[in-house]
Order: structure tokens, then C-alpha cells, then sequence
């Protein structure tokens, strides 16, 4: 699954075009390295997502993939996809 559907899905984002801008400016990073939002996710992948905020170095978070569903899921269901470090 690709990064940018995976951060809609699980909503660590709200939408899908908000991913692809965090991905455009370099902002998410996949086990270490700035990611595009057409990388392949892999289960066991940490994702390293700034929090949105006004800061000019906002803080962040970062996640593990747990699960790569094959398409949307439940409110409930999406926050079983990650868990946050």
C-alpha cells in the first residue's frame, strides 16, 4: 500500500492530498529515510509523522505499521493498523 493511502486510511491524516503535501515537503520519513508518497509500505515500517502545528520545527511521532489493509476500513479498525512509539 502506498504511503500517502495508508496515512488516509489508518487517519494519522485527515486526507489524502494533506499526505502528499507532508511527502512533497519531505516531512515523513520511512525507517530513517524521507519517503515520497508513492512509497510501498511493508508491515513492521516506522513512520516518522510531524504533528500539525503552527511551529517551524513541529514535533513528532512516529508509528509502526502493523497491518496494510486492502481498503478502507472502520474508525475502530483504523487505529488497530499502527501503533505509536
Amino acid at each position: 500500500m502506498r504511503l500517502d493511502k495508508f496515512l488516509q486510511v489508518s487517519r494519522l491524516v485527515k486526507r489524502r492530498t494533506i499526505a502528499n503535501t507532508l511527502c512533497n515537503r519531505g516531512a515523513v520519513s520511512i525507517n530513517g529515510h524521507v519517503a515520497k508518497a508513492g512509497k510501498m509500505l511493508a508491515v513492521g515500517d516506522i513512520i516518522r509523522l510531524p504533528h500539525s502545528s503552527g511551529d517551524e520545527d513541529p514535533p513528532v511521532s512516529e508509528y509502526e505499521v502493523l497491518e496494510l489493509p486492502s481498503g478502507n476500513v472502520s474508525r475502530a479498525r483504523a487505529a488497530t493498523l499502527y501503533r505509536q512509539l
